[in-house]
């Protein structure tokens, strides 16, 4: 007997649908499939062993999204994310950004003030060590902290898709050392102003790493980063 939610839909096709979407999109933003690429309803069914329907489902949450274009008889092909794009979701996430250090300020709790102060003293090891991809993954982190405790279950979803729609070329930039430690330097400035309750500071500085991060990316890679994949395709 099929379990229902709230959609008065089978819970087990729901839940087909959204590993089918969350894998395609991970795919998607992670160069898998190159831009303009036709996706096959018939051969991403057979690899993720589902029948059409739910690939179908997914493709239109993906066309949603922006990720993929739907053309009427001829076929569902990647967008993708373009560099207009990327500076989009920074400047939105500055504000988003932001506003979730505001939160954080009023809702952290000690366990996560603990966290973050220790993902910024690690991050400070790993620097100077020059180990570039640990680094880059308490920065990952550090964000992640931050999202929960704004307290905000709406504000964490919308920043942890954004998050993930640069992440692939954010790692390309990331890994340039000058930049990690800058950005760890950032953390630790956002972490002492959240420590210190002081919501108004918090806010500035949060959306003031996120521009300092992009135009870090604009310097040293963005570009190269499209043109390379433009090149491999």
């Amino acid at each position: 007997m099929s379990r229902y939610d709230g959609r008065h839909e089978p819970v087990e096709n729901y839940s087909m649908r959204s590993r089918v979407f969350n894998r395609l999109r991970e795919d998607i933003l992670n160069g898998r499939y190159a831009e303009h690429e036709e996706l096959r309803e018939v051969t991403i069914g057979d690899e993720m062993g589902v029948s059409r329907t739910p690939v179908r489902e997914a493709f239109r949450q993906l066309e949603l999204e922006g990720l993929i274009t739907i053309v009427p008889n001829k076929g569902a092909y990647v967008t993708g994310i373009t560099e207009k794009d990327v500076k989009d979701i920074y400047m939105i996430r500055s504000l988003l950004e932001g506003l979730c250090a505001r939160w954080a300020t009023e809702h952290i709790t000690k366990e996560q003030l603990h966290e973050m102060e220790e993902n910024v003293f690690r991050a400070q090891f790993y620097a100077k060590k020059g180990f570039m991809e640990e680094l880059a993954a308490l920065d990952n982190q550090f964000h992640e902290i931050m999202y929960e405790a704004c307290d905000s279950k709406l504000l964490e979803h919308h920043l942890r898709d954004f998050h993930q729609y640069v992440l692939r070329v954010r790692r390309k930039t990331l890994a340039k050392a000058a930049r990690g430690i800058q950005s760890n330097k950032e953390h630790r400035a956002i972490m002492e102003a959240i420590k210190a309750g002081d919501g108004d500071l918090a806010e500035q500085l949060a959306h003031q790493h996120m521009i300092n991060a992009y135009d870090n990316m604009v310097q040293n890679g963005l570009h190269e980063a499209y043109t390379t994949e433009e090149e491999d395709t």
